[in-house]
């Protein structure tokens, strides 16, 4: 659906620490990486997933109603990049469970990154869409 997605971050060398952890924790990588930007996608892809771009000033995440998520291979990924983002600074915005409102086998968890944007591992990803992330 989507080629890939950037945002703005106020401060890229944090910025990076907090993804290189999370990101890890779901099986993505850095799949490149500039002087003002950082991509993460599949190991072994040049296809970005997350573009990172540093801007100069202040950093405004879009308001209530806006989150990414992000697919995990297994509920341990889930978990794992639950606390890899909490170990980075990420601000916890839903611990890892089960949530029966969006469906009997949806595991997800929610944190809020460095800047405020809301983030969100789950699994298992959308029926039909197993990827190369598996179940």
């Amino acid at each position: 659906m989507l080629g890939h997605l950037s945002f703005g971050v106020s401060n890229l060398e944090r910025a990076t620490g907090f993804y290189d952890a999370s990101m890890a924790a779901l099986g993505y990588v850095r799949v490149f990486a500039g002087p003002d930007s950082v991509g993460y996608g599949l190991p072994g892809t040049e296809n970005d997933r997350l573009l990172l771009i540093r801007q100069p000033g202040l950093v405004i995440p879009p308001g209530a109603g806006f989150h990414l998520a992000f697919m995990g291979p297994s509920r341990a990924a889930v978990d794992r990049f639950h606390s890899a983002a909490l170990q980075f600074g990420g601000r916890d915005q839903g611990a890892p469970g089960l949530r029966a409102q969006y469906g009997p086998d949806y595991y997800a968890t929610f944190v809020l990154d460095l800047d405020g944007y809301k983030l969100e591992a789950k699994h298992p990803p959308p029926e039909g869409d197993q990827g190369s992330l598996g179940s």
